[in-house]
């Protein structure tokens, strides 16, 4: 889980500004570079998911699945043209995104609790982001950040050494794949009900509380495009802002442990991300599934009102911290659920199917829509962010309001 997250983590928050502020890609092309990678993350699943549940054992398909990945990450580096940026983002969606819900079928295939197991071990992955998020935050501090010069001018230099990013996320995934070799044999279910996986797992997802989850994870995947494309920005402007201004010894000591960049500072999210999963044991013993899907849209919301209403440091750095319940209470309960209301044989496929939802028909979705309104939100070339996330903001609260209408309560799954 540490190496899987810290792949993903190296280069995900800093992407729309190493596109936007490096390649001087337009915002367009930069809203179809993020699509291409969830295009493939749709194709992917699919195939991964079938061959997982029917024919490889898992831990094999992952060893080569990152070793190709490790391979691609590393030419998105030095992809200076927008057409190969893009088919190049789209060939890794379809490999990596796939790796996403196998670790996870891989872990629920070998632990006896759900519940009181899952958490810890998923744990890992948010160690791994935050590792791998300060240190790349570190880099552009130490090597990319000049002592003197206009705050243009530093963000140029900081945006030209984000490549280092994708080449660090290549050598974690050549570690990771040698790894997975040794991971527990995790073989196909020997008698499916059906030859197609997929199929299957389809009959089962069309069931509450299932189709809920899958549905509103478009528009909950949308608010992540919003606050993974366009918070490590709004982080980066705000910490040299505040480091500029006479005597802030408080953004100072924050620039000197996260880094600049924004990344680093965004690794305040996985943080509190620890305590939450963590606290899974207990929270699933004293909520229902249903209450805490409902606490983390709230969290949602309640963290794009911050960005929206109060762009300073301090507050900016407790609306990161939320992440930690989103992700918590949201995203990583959503995987607990389709684990627990699928079949065994299906598992690995399902997983897949609402990764395939998530990471692809949200991400080309929210991509298209969050930077069409960036760019409505943009003016001479300045970003009004109250008018940006005010938009996900939104969208939070009606996703809050479907799970609370259209879900059922955990005693009417129960009684079925």
């Amino acid at each position: 889980m540490f190496l899987q997250y810290a792949i993903w983590g190296a280069w995900l928050p800093i992407l729309y500004p190493f596109l936007m502020g490096f390649r001087k890609f337009t915002l367009d092309q930069t809203g179809y570079c993020l699509a291409a990678g969830a295009a493939g993350a749709i194709f992917g699943p699919f195939i991964a998911g079938q061959l997982a549940d029917r024919k490889f054992a898992t831990e094999k398909l992952l060893a080569v699945s990152h070793a190709i990945g490790a391979v691609l990450v590393w030419k998105l580096a030095g992809a200076a043209d927008f057409s190969a940026f893009c088919t190049l983002s789209f060939i890794y969606g379809f490999v990596y995104a796939p790796t996403l819900a196998l670790t996870n079928s891989l872990a629920f295939a070998n632990i006896s609790n759900r519940d009181r197991d899952f958490g810890p071990i998923r744990l890992w992955g948010t160690l791994g982001w935050i590792c791998v998020g300060i240190l790349v935050g570190q880099v552009l501090l130490r090597k990319y950040t000049p002592a003197v010069g206009t705050e243009i001018e530093i963000a140029d230099a900081q945006n030209a050494g984000r490549a280092v990013a994708f080449q660090l996320s290549a050598v974690l995934g050549l570690v990771m794949a040698a790894y997975c070799l040794t991971l527990p044999h995790t073989p196909p279910a020997k008698s499916p009900k059906q030859s197609a996986a997929w199929a299957e797992a389809l009959g089962e997802i069309r069931l509450q509380p299932l189709i809920t989850l899958f549905l509103v994870a478009i528009p909950v995947s949308m608010i992540h495009q919003f606050y993974f494309v366009f918070t490590s920005d709004f982080l980066g402007a705000i910490q040299r802002k505040a480091a500029n201004a006479s005597a802030n010894n408080f953004a100072d000591w924050t620039n000197q442990v996260f880094g600049v960049g924004g990344g680093g500072l965004m690794t305040i999210g996985q943080m509190t991300e620890i305590a939450v999963l963590g606290a899974i044991p207990l929270l699933t013993k004293k909520f229902s599934y249903k209450s805490l899907l409902m606490i983390g849209l709230c969290a949602y919301a309640l963290r794009m009102a911050i960005f929206a209403n109060m762009p300073d440091l301090f507050p900016v750095m407790f609306g990161v911290a939320l992440h930690g319940v989103c992700f918590g209470c949201y995203i990583f309960m959503a995987f607990m659920m389709v684990d627990k209301f699928t079949t065994k044989d299906v598992r690995a496929t399902a997983q897949n199917l609402f990764n395939l939802i998530f990471v692809g028909v949200g991400i080309i979705v929210g991509s298209m829509f969050a930077t069409k309104v960036a760019g409505m939100a943009t003016e001479n070339g300045v970003m009004n962010y109250k008018q940006l996330f005010t938009v996900p903001m939104w969208i939070a609260i009606g996703s809050l309001v479907a799970i609370v209408i259209f879900m059922p309560s955990q005693k009417a799954l129960e009684a079925k």
